[in-house]
């Protein structure tokens, strides 16, 4: 990201390495991955937001100090805003993004961990997830599905994914079953798309 002011991370350069990594560490740097609901860094493995330090980040935004108080904290980590986690191997994983998670009952639901359950489904070519807003929950979970054949059914796909998820990330939401997910030309799903198309589709059941 910019405000790293270079890379943070040297991509590996074995072409066996897990092509999904963004690397390891490099040196000027250090890193930390801190659970989004405590602030507290977590165990190597688990998910949470990178945060790095280093002498070449950005002094903050110009003319916007709320801004930068809000990206680099008192001790001068620069919180990416990037959900990841570190293996054992010391490589970085970038799975989602901070403002992409869904809010149930204060638990935060990764859409990347479902869209991956989702995906080893062999019925399943592509998948998206997004929360759709709820009164008692705050948010639920909504599966859109591009199905590889015509017998797959909705309930079909939430059995898949409560079979391997804890209850709050069940697909409560719903799941529906579309041509195609809307992405950018890069690949990246674009989830303004699915939350505007969600919006209308709850709205007409009103």
């Amino acid at each position: 990201m910019t405000e790293c002011g270079m890379a943070s991370h040297l991509p590996p350069l074995d072409s066996r390495s897990n092509f999904l990594t963004v690397g390891t560490l490099i040196p000027t740097f250090q890193q930390k991955i801190i659970s989004t609901s405590t602030g507290k860094e977590v165990p190597t493995g688990e998910r949470g937001e990178i945060c790095v330090r280093s002498p070449t980040i950005m002094k903050g935004y110009l003319n916007r100090p709320e801004a930068t108080t809000e990206t680099i904290d008192a001790e001068g980590w620069l919180h990416t805003g990037d959900i990841g986690f570190v293996d054992e191997k010391g490589q970085t994983f970038i799975v989602d993004r901070l403002k992409e998670l869904i809010k149930v009952k204060g638990l935060q639901v990764a859409p990347a961990e479902l869209e991956d359950i989702l995906l080893s489904h062999k019925e399943i070519h592509d998948a998206a997830v997004i929360g759709v807003p709820d009164e008692k929950t705050g948010e639920k979970p909504r599966a859109y599905v591009v199905s590889a054949s015509k017998n797959l059914t909705e309930a079909d796909v939430k059995r898949f994914v409560e079979e391997k998820v804890s209850t709050y990330k069940f697909l409560t939401g719903g799941v529906v079953f579309v041509k195609e997910i809307p992405k950018s030309p890069s690949g990246k799903i674009l989830r303004r798309f699915l939350r505007d198309r969600a919006a209308a589709e709850l709205a007409s059941k009103l």
